[in-house]
């Protein structure tokens, strides 16, 4: 089942033309690494997806991306792009994950709050749930976006570098918890390590103005 579809899609900046006739197809069990130079369009594609910039041609979420009005859509930003002053615990980041669903008015449940805290159990930093997330390392914090990204039980998937800022041991542990979340949602992940993650991904996706697919191995 196709998820998303691109057609002849378009993105420009301030007259430049960042992505040009960009055709693409999402499955419902891919598993996509977004390769690219810098400044070829890799995370513009992924606010194109998002729908958080303005383009041209066409994009078709399928109906299966919805819960009533909650878009099944997990997202794991850069951490780079993640305000860290902001004072918030690292349990509350997890729970925000929920506010497409909740809205930013209700309550966070009993429930809500237990899903949060397995989920920080299973990333193995349940220890600093209650910590402020600007005092916690770059590994931690990774773990608790990935935590924020999977919360809604989305049927898409999509990071954007997740490996900055974290050792080999937790790259190879993110690695192996995407494979598992793959039996379930489609995944997209961008990424500048192109050796490594033709090991991991099942479909490469070249950006540089336009988009190049191409199996993994």
């Amino acid at each position: 089942m196709t998820l998303i579809s691109l057609e002849n899609v378009g993105v420009a900046y301030d007259g430049h033309q960042v992505l040009s006739d960009v055709n693409l197809t999402i499955g419902e069990r891919d598993f996509i690494g977004i390769i690219g130079p810098n400044g070829g369009g890799k995370t513009t594609l992924v606010k194109a997806i998002l729908g958080t910039v303005h383009h041209t041609g066409r994009i078709t979420l399928s109906p299966t991306l919805f819960r009533g009005r909650e878009q099944l859509i997990g997202y794991m930003p850069q951490q780079s792009n993640f305000d860290r002053a902001f004072p918030i615990s690292v349990l509350e980041v997890v729970l925000s994950g929920l506010q497409g669903r909740k809205g930013f008015r209700t309550r966070f449940s009993s429930e809500d709050r237990a899903l949060a805290f397995r989920l920080l159990q299973r990333a193995g930093i349940a220890q600093v749930a209650d910590s402020p997330i600007g005092e916690i390392s770059g590994g931690q914090m990774q773990r608790a976006l990935l935590c924020r990204a999977v919360i809604s039980a989305p049927r898409l998937l999509i990071l954007d570098e997740p490996s900055n800022f974290v050792d080999n041991k937790f790259e190879n542990e993110l690695y192996s918890t995407l494979r598992l979340l793959n039996r379930r949602m489609a995944i997209i992940m961008v990424s500048h390590d192109v050796e490594t993650i033709r090991h991991i991904v099942k479909d490469i996706v070249k950006v540089n103005g336009q988009v190049q697919r191409s199996p993994a191995k």
